[in-house]
């Protein structure tokens, strides 16, 4: 039974229970097992209807939505390729994308994205609205309540890749790398649900247009869970808590923003709960290096019972762990989760792998590591500790690029670009990106992921850090955010002090604007762009070298 199958069969096993939930305007929208296959099956007919058929492809441009998940699994149950993008990316980026895939149509959600659309590309090719796909309801026929019958081998989806050094490439998913995926993820997730019997709350608020989240968002349709999509970001404190989930998926920034917060809010409330929660915090750093005496112990008990655990409430009352995936997330933050007793667990993966490589088991979560290959899967180091995978998650290839495909496997390896490190139990470490290396000019080799979370860990108001050196004598640094010289001199200083010298960072340039996907700086999931940060900045950086030379 592939995925889409299976999907079919649980929603009409479930036709009056919740199965997907939208968090808007302060309340719960429920959609059921029955009601959203009426959804699905109106939105199939609507799809032949346009005489749309097998392998043509079909641009889905909205924000998440049970409407979004209604309109993915009926063209996927066509045949059809669905090209989901980003809601928020730059119209001319999107244009690109799908001049690339050449759509047969575009489904917009809204008036405002296909107005969009039409400026940026008077000639595109026939759009609709969500709200034509589902007009005009009416009776499934016969026969039409099951997928039209797919293979392992046919490509269900083009998901494009972020582009942070190039433009962006369309990855090729088939239906064998979701169904094996699915199983995986199914797998680990049965180990944090434990003997439950209730269904898994699930709350989201990522993109579905990438592939990380699609993941989940499809893995919740393959068990017992009610996955609740957030619709607002400015209101995700509030929704996390309409929704009180179980779990959900993060990105490494919003952590950090939690984190940050709520410090910043036990340094307002002040007095014995932040003398005690100080105290807690020593004394847990003093345990996690295993220095942990008595007194340390009486601390940690008491900072658990009196502050960590109502923050934990607070956070969510039922929340059992978090999910991290998207980048490597820093190792101080997982702790300080796992201080307030949430095990924060880290996924590793590229669109190209079907998201996930590795996944940390939540009976053994070690800090710092983004846990074992997952079971099926195989990685292993190549030159310049480039992190090379197999198996049946790995992508068939990028769409209309043989030769690009061609080129990102090694012996029949995908190269992920990512250089890594692997423990003797098998845990992995991400270090940095193959292509992001910098070389200095004394010939040492530089990740510059790692100090740019060390400087930023040690800049709370710091927006983005982004280490510049290549070719030079020593580091820069290019720092966005609210911060002043003193502050990043002071850091730096810190810093520098751990550090061997050709990983110091010896120059820096504040800049008061953050680096955005609108202003072209982010990728669409938020990472560097940094061949385009290092052109805008040309001259600031030639500034930093000529002042130390």
């Amino acid at each position: 039974m592939n995925f889409l199958d299976d999907i079919f069969q649980r929603l009409a096993q479930r036709p009056d229970r919740p199965v997907l939930q939208e968090a808007r305007d302060g309340k719960i929208i429920p959609v059921t097992g029955g009601e959203l296959l009426a959804q699905i099956q109106m939105a199939r007919k609507f799809f032949r209807e346009a005489e749309l058929k097998k392998g043509d492809r079909c641009a889905l441009l909205a924000p998440n939505s049970i409407r979004w998940t209604a309109v993915d699994l009926a063209l996927m149950s066509e045949g059809i390729i669905v090209v989901p993008l980003y809601a928020r990316q730059a119209p001319r980026e999107l244009v690109g994308m799908m001049k690339d895939c050449t759509p047969a149509l575009i489904c917009c959600g809204d008036e405002s994205h296909l107005r969009a659309l039409k400026e940026s590309w008077p000639e595109a090719p026939r759009a609709c609205l969500f709200d034509e796909v589902f007009s005009a309801p009416s009776p499934p026929h016969a026969g039409e309540s099951a997928p039209v019958a797919p293979v392992d081998e046919d490509p269900i989806t083009i998901i494009y890749t972020s582009g942070t050094s190039g433009e962006a490439k369309g990855v090729v998913l088939n239906v064998a790398n979701v169904t094996f995926m699915l199983s995986c993820t199914n797998a680990r997730l049965d180990l944090l649900r434990g003997e439950r019997r209730v269904p898994d709350r699930v709350f989201h608020y990522l993109p579905t247009c990438f592939a990380g989240s699609w993941i989940l968002l499809l893995t919740c349709l393959t068990r017992n869970s009610v996955l609740t999509l957030s619709t607002d970001l400015t209101k995700l404190a509030d929704e996390l808590r309409l929704a009180a989930p179980d779990y959900f998926l993060n990105v490494p920034a919003v952590l950090e923003r939690f984190r940050a917060g709520i410090e910043e809010q036990v340094r307002k409330i002040g007095g014995a709960a932040q003398a005690l929660f100080g105290l807690g915090k020593a004394a847990w750093s003093r345990r996690i290096a295993n220095e942990a005496g008595p007194l340390e112990d009486i601390a940690l008990v008491l900072a658990r019972a009196l502050v960590f655990r109502p923050i934990r409430k607070k956070i969510g009352p039922n929340l059992r762990a978090l999910i991290c995936g998207s980048a490597p997330l820093a190792k101080e933050t997982q702790l300080f989760f796992m201080m307030l007793g949430l095990p924060v667990l880290q996924v590793y993966g590229l669109t190209e792998t079907t998201a996930i490589c590795t996944m940390d088991d939540p009976e053994c979560v070690v800090p710092g590591k983004v846990g074992p290959a997952i079971p099926g899967i195989e990685m292993k180091l190549g030159p310049e500790n480039e992190i090379l995978v197999r198996g049946p998650n790995v992508f068939p290839g990028y769409w209309n690029r043989p030769a690009e495909t061609a080129n990102t496997f090694l012996d029949g390896w995908f190269r992920t670009g990512d250089q890594g490190e692997v423990d003797h139990e098998g845990n992995w470490s991400i270090i940095g990106r193959v292509k992001n290396l910098i070389v200095a000019a004394s010939g040492h080799n530089i990740a510059p992921e790692p100090i740019e979370e060390m400087l930023l860990h040690a800049l709370p108001d710091a927006r983005q850090v982004m280490l510049v050196g290549n070719g030079r004598a020593h580091l820069a640094a290019l720092v966005t955010g609210d911060v002043t010289r003193a502050q990043v001199e002071a850091a730096c200083e810190k810093m520098n002090a751990q550090l061997p010298h050709y990983r110091r960072v010896h120059a820096f340039h504040l800049s008061k604007e953050p680096f955005t996907i609108e202003n072209g700086m982010l990728t669409a999931n938020g990472k560097l762009r940094r061949d385009a940060i290092a052109t805008r900045f040309r001259q600031e950086i030639e500034a930093l070298y000529q002042k130390a030379s």
